[in-house]
């Protein structure tokens, strides 16, 4: 670069060296260019840069405040209207994607239930193969299934228990029954002789 008829190429090049920048990160004052131009020497621009008449330019900022501010206001809703949009809506959140969560979500939540003891490993599968055949849309669905599910086997169980109870009740009823006619026949017969 040239001030006022003075080629200034040389002390730029020995300043950026010393410097250790580039050469347009560095200043050489121009009110001072007749004294600039006599320093041919690494030592004369060293006390150059000491006296600040030459210096290295701050680094420019890239400010990203404003792109913070829209994110922040993206995270909000806004500035997301049809008018701002450049993909399809497959293309800007892939229902692939949306359906990989959900199976993610509900899998670990029927593993944890399956090693918490919640569920045996017969319902587990059982909720898994519906969970893939998309019969859950969210983790509170499929809580709320498994309760209901829960309960139905438990009402079940007592169910069957009690029809058990009452079967061995009968059964002994019976036996008590047939054991009174039997003696009653085996009075009777010994009452004849």
């Amino acid at each position: 670069m040239f001030w006022e008829g003075a080629n200034l190429t040389t002390q730029k090049r020995l300043a950026s060296s010393i410097l250790k920048c580039g050469k347009r990160k560095v200043w050489i004052d121009p009110n001072e260019v007749s004294e600039i131009s006599q320093a041919n020497s690494r030592q004369d621009i060293r006390k150059l840069v000491k006296s600040g008449l030459i210096f290295k330019k701050p680094q420019v900022s890239h400010s990203r405040f404003r792109t913070r501010e829209l994110a922040a206001a993206k995270r909000l809703g806004r500035h997301t209207g049809y008018g701002k949009r450049k993909g399809t809506a497959e293309a800007r959140m892939p229902s692939s994607v949306l359906w990989m969560r959900r199976m993610r979500v509900l899998r670990n939540m029927l593993r944890k239930y399956r090693e918490q003891g919640k569920i045996d490993r017969h319902m587990y599968h059982e909720l898994y193969v519906k969970s893939k055949g998309n019969t859950f849309k969210n983790k509170r669905v499929l809580m709320e299934h498994i309760h209901k599910a829960k309960a139905e086997n438990a009402r079940i169980k007592a169910l069957s228990d009690q029809a058990e109870a009452h079967r061995l009740r009968n059964k002994a009823a019976r036996e008590r029954r047939a054991q009174r006619i039997a003696s009653k026949r085996e009075a009777l017969i010994s009452g004849e002789q």
